[in-house]
């Protein structure tokens, strides 16, 4: 490194973050016999990924094909082309569609992560090479004892992922559930007495130690760098990167306080999310309307690594992108809540302020997120927009943190306080100050081309992703019914996200590219920090994490110097 340099620590591979991508890169360094340091700045980790639901969108995986799916890498980069366009080199998505088999492989091998392939259709499963099934992957659960200590210091999933904001329930058990199919009364009560009968915990606090979705990814990712005696420095934040001779070499970094200097002899990998919670860099770079308050990524995801790299050269592309999500902000939650499936459920709308519908409202999130940005003006504006259901959909479906079968009144002060009831829809328009006629011409309606199942304006049911979070018992439409049964609610709806998906331009390899688009020595970026291999799209459920931990797996292995 030479001597004009004194480190405070020395390491091979330097990860910056603790999400899963960060994880599945400090895992495969190790692994492949490297030293590796992990740090994050916050006093938990796993990021946004532990608060996720955990899944990876994986094409044509071993899983997958297993399972009896029907599935080629061809058909994964021809259905990711036909989304991004050419916004995305063809190389990058080789690398993806390639490499996400091999990387649930090697985690397999690796740790005591295994991968279901789940039947969670693609979000634009029309399009070519789209698949109604067995992209998305769900891991194993994990039981809180086996992490001792690290369950405290490891981030909680995010309470609109759970039964009641704090009851863990599976993939299948939640769609079960929200979509009451056959079984779901007895589904429920064994969720609700796995909780419960839980007693040494529950006298402890609300949260669970069943673990699933992405508590279960981190953790078993987590108990695979202790058994190779990974550190993770936690309170540990990045403040720069330090260039010698045309090659990142390490970097500084702060602890309670006190810089340290970090020697990183093979590699940097930043893994540590977007920008979405920093109002300054979502002002500059995404479009309005927008607000840190919209969205629903863990507060710690303020752009450091991107501002770090874009400080010593480094290229950035989509940086006006995020992972984009409809949601409701409750004003005791520090993050918001996104509209993942609810939209779908037969019985409601959404209005903006002139009362009039102008989306699909089942729509995937981000396609239902971008409408909300776009479709904004000043005389229909969608933030808020308002999302409108009766008395039937109130007892039957929940809405964000509004419940079925609870009461309003048992619903928290900050919950009543977001939804408004009236018992006409002119009356409901009033207190929301909508136009009263034009509310009530837009129920009107829907309501009766919803009567024969059909929605001319915006097609909503007709596609394969509309129809998975449907109700099967309606028909001849499952997404769709009548406004009709008073007393009629409302919320506040907000174009958020999940997180921010522009970021350091990179290469197959994952590798940092300056703006003569070659490689910047010795630095990587992975997952939220890079932008997207997705371009401006969201292929389906998992794909945030699924390029987050295959180009960690990519980029360690570069770093380290592993080609076969």
């Amino acid at each position: 490194m030479g001597n004009e340099t004194t480190w405070d620590i020395e390491t091979d591979i330097l990860v910056v973050g603790s999400g899963a991508g960060a994880l599945t890169a400090a895992v495969t360094a190790a692994v492949h016999h490297a030293s590796v340091l992990v740090i994050e700045k916050s006093d938990q980790f796993g990021g946004t990924s532990a608060t996720s639901g955990g899944a990876l969108w994986v094409p044509a995986s071993r899983q997958a094909l297993a399972a009896g799916a029907q599935d080629t890498p061809e058909e994964g980069f021809a259905y990711i082309k036909a989304l991004t366009g050419h916004a995305v080199a063809d190389d990058r998505i080789w690398a993806y569609v390639k490499q996400g088999p091999a990387m649930l492989d090697f985690l397999e091998r690796a740790t005591s992560l295994k991968f279901t392939p789940i039947p969670y259709t693609d979000y634009h499963a029309e399009l070519p090479g789209g698949k109604l099934g067995y992209r998305t992957h769900d891991c194993n659960q994990i039981d809180a004892a086996g992490l001792g200590a690290d369950f405290d210091r490891m981030r909680a999933t995010h309470p609109s992922a759970m039964l009641f904001g704090v009851i863990p329930w599976t993939m299948y058990e939640s769609a079960q559930m929200i979509t009451q199919m056959p079984g779901w009364q007895k589904t429920l009560a064994k969720v609700v007495w796995r909780y419960a009968s839980d007693i040494p915990q529950r006298l402890r606090g609300p949260r669970s130690r069943f673990l699933v979705f992405g508590n279960a990814l981190v953790g078993r990712l987590k108990l695979a760098l202790n058994e190779k005696s990974v550190p993770l420095q936690l309170n540990c934040g990045l403040t720069s990167l330090i260039v010698q001779n045309g090659r990142v070499v390490g970097a500084n970094a702060t602890r309670h306080g006190a810089t340290l200097r970090i020697a990183a002899r093979r590699g940097i990998i930043l893994g540590a999310g977007g920008f979405e919670r920093d109002g300054t860099l979502r002002a500059a770079n995404l479009p309005p309307p927008t607000s840190t308050d919209w969205s629903a990524s863990q507060p710690y995801n303020t752009g450091d690594c991107l501002t770090a790299a874009q400080n010593i050269g480094a290229a950035t592309d989509l940086l006006n992108e995020a992972w984009w999500a409809p949601v409701i902000k409750v004003a005791d939650e520090p993050r918001a809540r996104p509209l993942f499936y609810e939209r779908a459920l037969p019985g409601c709308i959404m209005v903006n302020s002139a009362g009039r519908r102008y989306m699909n409202e089942a729509a995937s999130y981000h396609v239902a997120g971008k409408r909300m940005i776009e479709d904004d003006s000043p005389d229909a504006g969608t933030a808020p927009s308002w999302v409108i259901f009766d008395a039937r959909f109130r007892g039957l479906y929940p809405m964000g943190p509004v419940m079925p079968k609870i009461p309003d009144w048992m619903h928290r002060r900050a919950v009543r306080d977001l939804l408004v009831q009236a018992g006409t829809v002119a009356e409901l328009a009033a207190q929301l100050k909508l136009p009263p006629a034009a509310l009530t011409e837009t129920v009107e309606k829907f309501n009766a081309s919803a009567k024969r199942g059909e929605d001319p304006e915006f097609g909503r049911g007709h596609q394969a992703y509309d129809r998975y979070y449907g109700d099967a018992r309606v028909q001849p439409n499952p997404n769709l019914y009548p406004l009709e049964k008073p007393p009629f609610y409302a919320l506040p709806v907000y174009p958020g996200d999940i997180g921010t998906k522009g970021g350091i331009l990179t290469d197959a390899n994952a590798q940092a590219l300056g703006h003569d688009h070659r490689p910047i020595a010795g630095l990587y970026a992975i997952g939220n920090t890079a932008a997207s291999v997705m371009g401006a799209s969201y292929p389906g459920a998992g794909a945030t994490l699924g390029p987050a931990m295959t180009f960690g797996y990519v980029a360690a292995r570069h770093a380290v110097g592993v080609n076969e």
